[in-house]
This record gives C-alpha cells, sequence and structure tokens, in this order.
C-alpha cells in the first residue's frame, strides 16, 4: 500500500492551476502535499533547473543550506546529469552525497520533465533506510509529470 495518494494530489494541483496560483503557488502545494503523506516522507525540496544549476524554489520540512546545486554533485545533480530518477536507500553509501539534513538516511529524487528537457526535480528526505517501494516512487512520479505539464 502507498503512503502518497498522487492522483488526488495532482487532482488539488490542476485546481490550484485553474484558478491561477502561478509557479511558485504549484511547487508549494506539491512539496506541502507529498510532505502531509507523512512519515517516511521527512522533508520534501523542489528544484528547478536554471542553467548548470538547480535551484531551490520551494520546500516543506526541514530548512536546507543547499538553495543551489550544480548539476552532477550530490543525488540531485547526479539525477540531472544522468537523466535519470534516483532512488538511495542507504545515503551514507556514497561519496559524493550532499546532505540536506544530518538526519537523513534515504532520499528520492524524480525528474520533473517535458519529454526530454529536465525542467526540474521533486527530492524527498527520509529519516528511516529503504522507505520508497517502486509504487511510492510511482505515486511521486504522478506528481512530477502533472508538474511537467501545468509549469
Amino acid at each position: 500500500m502507498t503512503i502518497l495518494q498522487g492522483d488526488r494530489l495532482v487532482a488539488a494541483l490542476r485546481g490550484a492551476f485553474a484558478r491561477d496560483v502561478g509557479r511558485i503557488g504549484l511547487l508549494q502545494l506539491a512539496a506541502d502535499r507529498i510532505k502531509e503523506a507523512g512519515a517516511p516522507y521527512t522533508s520534501v525540496y523542489l528544484y528547478m533547473l536554471h542553467g548548470e544549476e538547480l535551484v531551490l524554489e520551494a520546500f516543506a520540512g526541514r530548512v536546507t543550506d543547499h538553495t543551489r546545486i550544480p548539476v552532477g554533485k550530490g543525488v540531485c545533480g547526479t539525477a540531472v546529469a544522468t537523466g535519470r530518477d534516483q532512488n538511495v536507500g542507504d545515503v551514507s553509501t556514497l561519496t559524493n552525497y550532499l546532505a540536506c539534513n544530518l538526519e537523513t538516511r534515504s532520499e528520492l529524487v524524480v525528474l520533473i520533465r517535458r519529454g526530454a528537457l529536465i525542467l526540474g526535480q521533486i527530492d524527498v528526505d527520509s529519516d528511516v533506510p529503504n522507505p520508497f517501494t517502486p509504487d511510492e516512487e510511482a505515486e511521486v512520479r504522478k506528481v512530477a509529470d502533472a508538474l511537467a505539464v501545468l509549469l
């Protein structure tokens, strides 16, 4: 059973888009609702790609010092550099890990893309190891796919 209900969040995003809440409003709604799904979602960061840098535009959960991440650095930068989502069950095994918070044990990064064009990403942190199942990842993917259309 999945924790995040992606279809409900997509419906909320479409409603917000119809009310013209704007880009930041859509990103913040996504961050807030994913975080509100509860454990294992500890913190949610929405980074958008600006040139060769990911820029934090919305978040829910713990504050991070990583408001700008170069492409290729850490889990977030690796996702963009490789063009592939990242599901890291144990971040302590990574040599290039950029810790948003010391409590984070695992991380899921799902790219927001329009065809081959990467617009940004949803970065989900958890304080427990290996919490993101393929089903859970698919729910976050629904949100990313909706944002790719609405942004």
